[in-house]
């Protein structure tokens, strides 16, 4: 692990799913369903969508469960769950706020009818944080945990060339123990 570098295990921009900001929810589930097609064998699925901006910017990613989120638009009233949490809110006052929302009334199919319009842009995580394609995964692994992120945007120079995901890094990690332990 100590040779590899970043682009070792990123996967390309180019055989991800990527869609413009403007696209829509439905457009996302086909882009991701294209990009599992091209996969190569032994390599993990995609779980998010990259968004681009009118100049092709990678300015956000839809992860699945920014996808499941947004099928109740009301989850944005209460905002950071997570954060509440940590802010000492207990988990039977959170319970109960979430009880009073009365989330998810609506059949699944009619919160999918729903989603299939909703704009990219209004959903996804805004990317700030990236990786040089030549750092090393020592990096790559502080960054990812620092950041609680599933994963991070690859750069060459000021251009995006690519994704390392948390579960192509943990691949990498068990393998080595596992070639250790032998």
């Amino acid at each position: 692990m100590d040779r590899k570098k970043v682009k070792d295990l990123m996967v390309p921009l180019d055989d991800y799913a990527v869609i413009s900001q403007e696209s829509t929810l439905l457009d996302a589930i086909i882009a991701l369903d294209q990009a599992q097609k091209h996969l190569p064998a032994g390599r993990q699925p995609h779980r998010a969508v990259l968004v681009v901006d009118d100049n092709k910017k990678v300015i956000g990613k839809i992860g699945q469960l920014a996808f499941l989120k947004a099928l109740e638009p009301k989850y944005n009233m209460l905002g950071d769950l997570g954060r509440l949490s940590r802010a000492g809110l207990s988990p039977t006052f959170i319970s109960s706020m979430m009880d009073n929302f009365q989330f998810f009334q609506e059949s699944l199919n009619d919160l999918c009818r729903r989603a299939i319009y909703i704009k990219a842009k209004d959903v996804m995580h805004p990317v700030t944080e990236s990786i040089d394609e030549n750092a090393s995964l020592h990096e790559a692994l502080h960054k990812i945990i620092m950041n609680q992120t599933l994963s991070i945007l690859v750069t060459r120079g000021d251009k995006m060339v690519g994704l390392l995901r948390l579960s192509d890094l943990f691949d990498e990690v068990a393998k080595q123990m596992k070639g250790l332990a032998l």
